[in-house]
């Protein structure tokens, strides 16, 4: 599969709101859907598009996953449902690696075991348990890093 990494545009944003709720649905049914697919896709626009980093990665140009970045914190890593196991998560991780170095975190939810495993997998080890009280999820969760301190 031939991956191509870019910025991501403003007109992005109907296809990734689109790629989000799918790959959310389908890695996290147990989350609640707190927001319209409108509400989603101006968030995405006037909140994500505007303040993080994002980049998309495209086969034969239609957007298979995309991350955002502020600063060292990542927001989002996302890969189409039919387009996971095939590396373009590991692509788009390692682009994050290359432009924020080796002082990356994130938030992921203790139940999706599968993003932890991947992760892990990469060099992220988890260094703090929240309750969910500090997502609108309301979803316990735990802060990963890139480095080598585990969880107390």
């Amino acid at each position: 599969m031939n991956v191509e990494l870019r910025a991501a545009r403003r007109e992005d944003a109907d296809a990734l709101t689109t790629l989000f709720r799918a790959a959310r649905r389908e890695a996290m049914p147990y989350l609640p859907e707190l927001h319209s697919e409108n509400e989603t896709r101006c968030w995405m626009e006037r909140v994500v598009l505007a303040s993080d980093r994002v980049t998309i990665a495209e086969t034969s140009g239609e957007i298979v996953g995309f991350s955002a970045v502020r600063r060292d914190h990542i927001n989002h890593l996302y890969v189409a449902p039919g387009a996971q196991g095939k590396g373009i998560g590991t692509r788009l991780l390692d682009s994050l690696k290359a432009y924020a170095g080796s002082d990356l975190s994130l938030y992921v939810f203790l139940k999706n075991s599968r993003a932890r495993a991947f992760y892990e997998r990469h060099g992220f080890v988890c260094v703090a348990y929240g309750d969910g009280s500090s997502n609108e999820e309301n979803e316990p969760d735990a802060i990963y890093v890139l480095r080598d301190t585990p969880c107390e």
